[in-house]
């Protein structure tokens, strides 16, 4: 018997767990189903410990686990080390979705439920694999790892202690994500760049209190003028930002790189039509994909201050406040761009107000692996086998810090190797996971890993 025919045979098994695992709600950022996350992370444990993988454990944390297992028996070949998470979002708006979002549901060959697509469906196919390879060849091909956590969904806080604790055991020469996607049904993708993190709340106060807009206005500085003074300072109107050494460490976007952006289809009526506006915006000298897959932003996420009421209230507001994030691209780095955006604020403050600056929780740096790397490589070759035709390389605007951890601290780059697609409502109501992936995705991965273990 092949490991491909174990894989067919056990599907209807394999469905029966995935629909038991998605009805535990590990939503990690709610206290109250902290409990569950653990339930979560002993669920998986027990699945690796079944799936053949020894030194099964979880890895306790200031906050939620990370399980842990290995299979080490391929002397002289890589170590690959898979990762993927089983915290999930929350549910809300819960009377938006048409069954439970714990009480998992199959309907037209998709199972309903949250986190079915991010991450626990996916997350749960490379274990498949591994179990298949090992009851039909007795061994895997190359060494492998497993790394699962628990608290991706909040921005994984406590993996950077984990890691730099762990780094022995978590030692390899390859990192295979399960918490990816394809670029659709039939054809693939493959991920190499994902955008850094950092944001910042400006705070203007002028006067003690409020004041009376008629006694006090036009001698007075108003906050919310200097506010709006303040974050229109940051762009140009063509689009540029323009906060001093901004731009200076951005790796520039290279011919290839360009043309491999161009290769991804993008139609620019039907992105405007889907989220409703009639124009697109780009920083000057770049197309709106170039800008949305490889270019750094400023954004202002929320402004406020004053009066919020119906009608009038002749006010002169004694302060306004903002909140700022950037989305960053190798080689940013999220601490320097505060201290940027810090410089810029002393530098624009009108007279009469007072400028505090401070960094928001949720800071990422950004991720890129090169287009050429070995693994990419291996990848690109499992996945032109599965679809029958090569794969886009896309930059993704949205960020996965464990990337730059595992970078950062194991020296190991990590190649996305998910099968998730971008239509099946992750973080929303509705949450689905295609039971075409959930059979892709197991082959692919034991063809991924025997063809790692021939390099």
């Amino acid at each position: 018997m092949t490991w491909e025919t174990y894989l067919e045979e056990q599907q209807l098994r394999y469905q029966d767990e995935l629909l038991q695992f998605l009805s535990i709600p590990s939503i990690s950022a709610l206290p109250e189903h902290a409990g569950d996350v653990q339930r979560a992370a002993q669920w998986v444990a027990h699945r690796l410990r079944g799936a053949g993988l020894e030194g099964v454990q979880v890895l306790p944390t200031a906050g939620h686990p990370v399980v842990y297992g290995q299979w080490l028996h391929a002397p002289g070949k890589p170590t690959v080390m898979i990762y993927g998470h089983f915290d999930t979002q929350p549910a809300d708006p819960l009377n938006q979705w048409t069954s439970p979002p714990f009480e998992p549901e199959v309907r037209d060959g998709r199972v309903y439920a949250r986190g079915a697509s991010d991450d626990k469906g996916n997350m749960l196919t490379p274990i498949l694999a591994v179990e298949a390879l090992l009851k039909a060849e007795g061994a895997l091909p190359v060494n492998v790892k497993f790394f699962l956590e628990g608290q991706e969904e909040i921005g994984s806080p406590q993996l950077p202690t984990l890691i730099a604790n762990q780094r022995d055991l978590l030692a390899c020469d390859l990192v295979l994500s399960a918490d990816g996607g394809q670029y659709s049904e039939d054809q693939p993708g493959l991920l190499i760049a994902f955008k850094g993190l950092t944001g910042v709340q400006i705070d203007v106060r002028g006067a003690r209190t409020d004041l009376h807009s008629g006694v006090y206005g036009g001698a007075v500085a108003n906050p919310i003028h200097a506010m709006v003074h303040l974050l229109d300072s940051m762009h140009s109107p063509e689009g540029k930002i323009l906060v001093e050494g901004f731009y200076d460490a951005v790796v520039p976007l290279s011919a290839e790189d360009r043309a491999d952006i161009a290769a991804v289809p993008f139609d620019e009526k039907t992105y405007k039509e889907a989220i409703g506006v009639d124009a697109l915006v780009a920083e000057p000298g770049y197309t709106p994909q170039e800008h949305l897959a490889g270019r750094p932003t400023l954004e202002v996420n929320g402004i406020w201050g004053g009066f919020q009421g119906e009608g009038i209230k002749t006010v002169l507001p004694n302060e306004a406040h903002a909140k700022i994030t950037c989305r960053l691209v190798a080689n940013q780095d999220p601490a320097n761009i505060v201290d940027l955006i810090t410089r810029h604020v002393e530098r624009y403050t009108p007279p009469g107000v007072r400028t505090t600056v401070r960094s928001l929780p949720g800071a990422a740096r950004p991720y890129l692996i090169p287009v050429n790397h070995w693994g990419n490589r291996v990848a690109e070759a499992v996945l032109t086998e599965v679809y029958g035709k090569a794969p886009y390389y896309i930059r993704l605007g949205g960020s996965i810090p464990v990337c730059e951890l595992f970078l950062d601290m194991l020296g190991a780059h990590t190649v996305n190797f998910g099968f998730a697609l971008m239509d099946e409502q992750f973080h929303a109501p509705d949450e689905f996971f295609r039971l075409s992936s959930f059979r892709r995705g197991p082959v692919a991965y034991g063809k991924i890993l025997h063809r790692l273990g021939e390099r």
